[in-house]
C-alpha cells in the first residue's frame, strides 16, 4: 500500500518520457525533464541505461499498472484479514469462559474450518455439547451457548422463532436464548447480564446487549459458524456479575 502511494508519480515519469523520448539515449542513467504537471519544474527521472526513452516510459507504465492492480487486491485482503481477526477474537473470548466440553467443540470447529489438522484416528464427527442452562428468578429457562457450534445450533436450529435471543452489541460473546416469547423485565435483565458476562465485556460496566425474537436471525452464505445478522433489535444496558451465573445455573 505504501508503494502504491507513489504510483501516480510513476505515471508522471512515463508520461514525460513518452512525450520527450528524444531527450533519452541508451547509456543514460537519469534525465531531467520539465514536468508540465508541476509548473514545468525540472523532474529528475532514473533510467535503465540499456533502454531508450520509449522503452523506459513503457517500464514506468508497467510498474504503475502493477501497483494500481495490487491496491485492489490488497484492499480485498485487508477486509478478509479483519474478518479473520474478528473470528479469532471471538474464539479467544470463548476460551476465557470455556469448560472442558466447550474446548472439544472449539477444537472441532477449528478442524472444520481448516485451522487444525484432524487426528486420522478420530474420523467420526463428535457430538456438539449442550449449552449451559439457567433458570431465571421468574422461572424462565435460559440457555447460553459457550462456543460457535453451540451458538449456531441453539439460535438457528433449536430455538423457537418467538423465543428471545440476546447478544452483546458489536463484540464477541455468547448467544443467549430465553425460552419464552414474553419474558418479564427481570428475566430480560438477567439474560442480558448472562450475555454480558459470557462475552469479551465481562469486566466492563454498562454493557449494551441487543435482543429480538430468534426468528429474525439470518446466517449469510459462507459465514463462519455462529455468525448471524439481524435487524429490528432492542437494546438493554447492564453490568455483568460473576455471582449471577452461579445463582441461576441449573445443576
Amino acid at each position: 500500500m505504501a508503494d502504491a502511494d507513489n504510483a501516480n508519480q510513476l505515471k508522471v515519469m512515463g508520461d514525460l518520457l513518452i512525450t520527450y523520448p528524444h531527450l533519452v539515449s541508451k547509456g543514460m542513467k537519469k534525465v531531467a525533464i520539465e514536468n508540465y504537471y508541476d509548473n514545468n519544474q525540472l523532474l529528475t527521472i532514473p533510467l535503465d541505461e540499456k533502454l531508450d526513452g520509449l522503452k523506459n516510459a513503457e517500464k514506468y507504465f508497467n510498474r504503475y499498472r502493477k501497483l494500481k492492480n495490487a491496491v485492489a487486491y490488497v484492499d480485498e485482503q485487508l477486509v478478509l484479514t479483519d474478518k479473520e481477526i474478528d473470528y479469532f477474537e471471538t474464539i479467544l473470548s470463548q476460551l476465557d469462559v470455556a469448560s472442558p466440553k466447550d474446548i472439544d467443540d472449539i477444537r472441532q470447529e477449528l478442524i472444520g474450518e481448516g485451522y487444525i489438522r484432524q487426528n486420522k484416528r478420530k474420523k467420526q464427527k463428535p457430538k456438539i455439547s449442550k449449552p449451559d442452562r439457567f433458570m431465571s428468578t421468574d422461572g424462565a429457562l435460559i440457555e447460553v451457548g459457550k462456543n460457535n457450534l453451540q451458538n449456531e445450533r441453539l439460535s438457528l436450529k433449536q430455538a423457537n422463532r418467538r423465543d428471545i435471543w440476546l447478544h452483546v452489541q458489536k463484540i464477541p460473546g455468547s448467544h443467549v436464548i430465553i425460552h419464552d416469547d414474553n419474558p418479564s423485565d427481570k428475566t430480560l435483565m438477567e439474560a442480558a447480564q448472562l450475555a454480558a458476562y459470557f462475552s469479551k465485556a465481562r469486566e466492563s460496566a454498562n454493557v449494551p446487549v441487543d435482543y429480538l425474537p430468534a426468528g429474525k436471525l439470518r446466517k449469510p452464505n459462507g459465514a463462519k459458524p455462529g455468525f448471524v445478522i439481524f435487524e429490528g433489535q432492542q437494546t438493554l444496558y447492564v453490568t455483568p456479575s460473576a455471582d449471577l451465573p452461579q445463582q441461576l445455573k441449573i445443576k
